[in-house]
């Protein structure tokens, strides 16, 4: 399994079921710079994490970065019952926020997204240069160093971009293989 989303791709189409806050977008305007978080209710560091890219939104309104967050793949018993649990979890992790909200039970997103760069966990973010094309594909921990070079320009052509990019790259395939194995494993134990 290779990664077809990477540093310098076009960023995919943003094809959710429901804006849960926030106007509905259904392009990236050029000369704005985005970040979209995923995340999962369930996922303990994600409501730090998106309040986090919250306040950097805060920070960076006045030159076009636009924080939107992205549930996709909530489990629940039914569609509705997904985007009940994520309205509940995103009206306690943010209050108080002008963030758009996308929810996705469809999996479209998350296939695009980040089964195309080989990401198997949230929370993820995705920074989409002003181009429109991907900038910078990483768990949130080392956001607010690469933020202020991607918005200089500087981020995706330097060194430092595409070590971040083998090493994503070379994780995800570990672990891509990994699951392959296990399902082998499982779908093995099934037919005994």
């Amino acid at each position: 399994m290779t990664s077809t989303l990477n540093s310098g791709s076009p960023a995919p189409a943003i094809k959710v079921q429901r804006w849960l806050r926030g106007d509905p977008l259904s392009n990236f305007q050029l000369g704005k710079i985005y970040i979209l978080d995923f995340f999962s209710t369930t996922c303990e560091p994600c409501g730090p994490a998106l309040a986090r890219l919250a306040q950097l939104q805060e920070k960076y309104s006045d030159i076009e970065v636009e924080l939107i967050g992205v549930a996709a793949g909530e489990k629940a018993a039914t569609a509705d019952e997904a985007r009940a649990q994520v309205d509940a979890w995103v009206t306690k992790w943010l209050p108080n926020t002008n963030i758009r909200i996308a929810f996705d039970h469809s999996g479209e997103m998350a296939k695009h997204w980040l089964e195309a760069s080989l990401i198997f966990h949230v929370p993820q973010a995705f920074f989409v240069d002003r181009d429109g094309s991907i900038a910078f594909i990483e768990d949130s921990n080392s956001l607010e160093d690469v933020l202020p070079k991607v918005i200089d320009g500087s981020w995706r052509t330097s060194a430092e971009a595409k070590k971040a990019d083998k090493e994503r790259i070379a994780e995800g395939e570990t672990y891509a293989a990994e699951i392959a194995f296990r399902d082998r494993i499982s779908a093995a134990i099934e037919i005994k």
